[in-house]
């Protein structure tokens, strides 16, 4: 019955491709001409044996349609088109609906960009070399779903299916004939045929050319070449932003060949493979970064202690005046450096020229760090030299030892001194200044003033110049406080100065009898107080020289 049934309208029954032949099935299924061109047949999947309805029914159909699916990880993205039974040609079953609508041939040729082509009529589907074709899927509409049981107990108007390409199978979920579509629905096997005929006749068809991959492959070479030439040789940020701009340039160009053309390229891979390009190279950068972090440790570790030994070097050149004047009874000498850095171009020094005569000097060389050391270093040696050997003026004494650092003076640096020669059995001081910070004295009962010197410009700044000098006479009790201007120019953290004023009134707080250790000590101790832990503009040099008259020699 059910056979004579399906001869009253042009009948495609299904049939299943296998991999073994089947003797109770031989031959092919039946179906109508079937031609291809140009050999394409070679490339065509080829199924050795078939699997088809009972010989009543199957007498019924006019031609028959293959339904196997190939599933591509569980889903359901290419269908057969056409495939080979045997040497037998055999469509599958929605263009086979479609050709049972429209009458003639199926031919199988040469397409563009190195697809297949099958012909129905006037319609033309475009197919890959095995003979699947992508199926353009369309959402699952259930209102497409008719109940046989409602047509055959009359409670369905048939009028809407007039005209129609009507597929007739199971959707019951304990058959299991389920398959998920690249939407991401599970439908009924029945439902993937049912749209691959429609895609036929809305003409929505998708390809993938053959050599899509290499495409993809120069793709990924390309954009895994451009991150590699572009992330060394910029910031992180930027070089983000080139891995972020090229995926959406790939997925761009993926959903541009989709729509418009309806071929399929996917970007997934080139993108991945510069997203691992792109992690090497950072993984890369951030192992060399590292190592260029170690060594500038290590040479840091390394400078700092060669800094710590050129901080001990300097400090040793500078006298110790309690050592120094430790059995002289007639002057009290003290005197503090602090370095703004480890090393810095500040010194001072003191020592006797003969038995009565005390030579002092407080100078400041321009500039800070190791260069400032290593000139200051030089300075003081030819300073020394030139008092011990150099008959006349302190003023005298500058201006020789000026010619002499000239000579040695490669970088061209300055360098600002105050220096002074003290009488310890008449109280005669002579004091000369080239640009440095002048110094303060203090008379017993009397106040805090400061001590203009004559003098000139810094050491090194004119080639010759001759310096004149000032002279006091001290009384016994008296001292005087020579400065670097690290004390009267140190900051605190609002960039505010301590200023000469502020050094006034903290000396103007010393009182009568207070050795020169003590002063030092106290001036050392308000600037630190006043800075408040802000970096310091300069070095600190202090150096007081409390008189104490030639009857302390007695």
């Amino acid at each position: 019955m059910l056979g004579r049934a399906l001869k009253r309208v042009p009948t495609a029954l299904a049939v299943v491709g296998l991999d073994q032949q089947d003797p109770r099935y031989a031959g092919s299924p039946g179906g109508p001409p079937f031609r291809f061109a140009g050999g394409v047949e070679e490339g065509i999947r080829q199924f050795r044996g078939h699997l088809h309805n009972t010989k009543e029914v199957d007498a019924g159909a006019a031609s028959h349609g293959l339904v196997s699916i190939d599933f591509e990880g569980g889903v359901a993205r290419r269908l057969p088109f056409v495939s080979r039974v045997g040497v037998h040609g055999v469509a599958g079953l929605g263009p086979e609906l479609v050709r049972l609508a429209v009458g003639g041939p199926l031919t199988v040729g040469p397409g563009k960009l190195g697809l297949l082509e099958l012909q129905l009529g006037d319609y033309r589907v475009p197919l890959q070399p095995d003979g699947r074709a992508f199926v353009h899927y369309g959402r699952s509409n259930p209102s497409r779903f008719v109940l046989a049981s409602d047509i055959l107990g009359g409670r369905v108007d048939l009028a809407p299916l007039e005209g129609k390409l009507v597929l007739v199978g199971f959707t019951g979920l304990g058959l299991q004939d389920l398959a998920v579509t690249s939407l991401g629905e599970s439908v009924p096997g029945v439902e993937n045929h049912a749209q691959a005929a429609e895609a036929i006749l809305e003409e929505r068809f998708l390809g993938r050319l053959p050599m899509a991959p290499r495409i993809e492959a120069l793709a990924m070479l390309l954009f895994g070449l451009t991150l590699f030439f572009v992330v060394p040789r910029a910031s992180a940020p930027r070089a983000a932003a080139v891995l972020a701009g090229g995926i959406v340039l790939l997925v761009g160009a993926g959903v541009v060949a989709f729509r418009q053309w309806g071929l399929l390229f996917d970007p997934l891979a080139p993108a991945l493979g510069g997203t691992l390009v792109f992690l090497g190279m950072q993984a890369g950068s951030l192992a060399e970064a590292q190592r260029q972090r170690q060594q500038l440790r290590e040479q840091a570790a390394r400078m700092a202690g060669e800094l710590d030994a050129a901080k001990r070097i300097q400090m040793g050149l500078l006298p110790d005046p309690r050592e120094v004047f430790a059995a002289e009874p007639r002057v009290d000498v003290a005197a503090v450096l602090e370095p703004a850095r480890t090393v810095g171009g500040d010194f001072y020094d003191c020592f006797m020229l003969d038995d009565r005569r005390l030579f002092f000097v407080v100078a400041d060389v321009s500039g800070k760090g190791l260069p400032a050391s290593l000139f200051m270093a030089s300075v003081k040696s030819i300073l020394k030299s030139t008092a011990l050997t150099v008959e006349g003026t302190v003023g005298g004494v500058l201006a020789r030892a000026q010619d002499e650092v000239q000579r040695e003076n490669a970088e061209s640096l300055f360098v600002t001194a105050l220096a002074g020669v003290l009488d310890l059995e008449t109280g005669d001081l002579e004091l000369s200044n080239a640009g440095h910070e002048p110094a303060w004295v203090h008379r017993p009962r009397e106040g805090v003033e400061r001590l203009e010197a004559a003098g000139g410009p810094p050491l090194c700044v004119m080639e010759t110049f001759a310096y004149p000098a000032t002279r006091r006479t001290l009384v016994p009790g008296e001292w005087i406080l020579a400065i670097s201007d690290g004390a009267t120019e140190a900051q605190n953290r609002d960039r505010a100065f301590f200023g000469a004023e502020r050094l006034r009134t903290t000396l103007g707080w010393v009182s009568e009898g207070t050795d020169a250790h003590e002063i030092v000590k106290r001036v050392r101790d308000d600037v630190q107080r006043f800075a408040d832990g802000a970096e310091p503009a300069d070095d600190l040099t202090l150096l007081a020289i409390r008189w104490k008259g030639p009857a302390a020699a007695a």
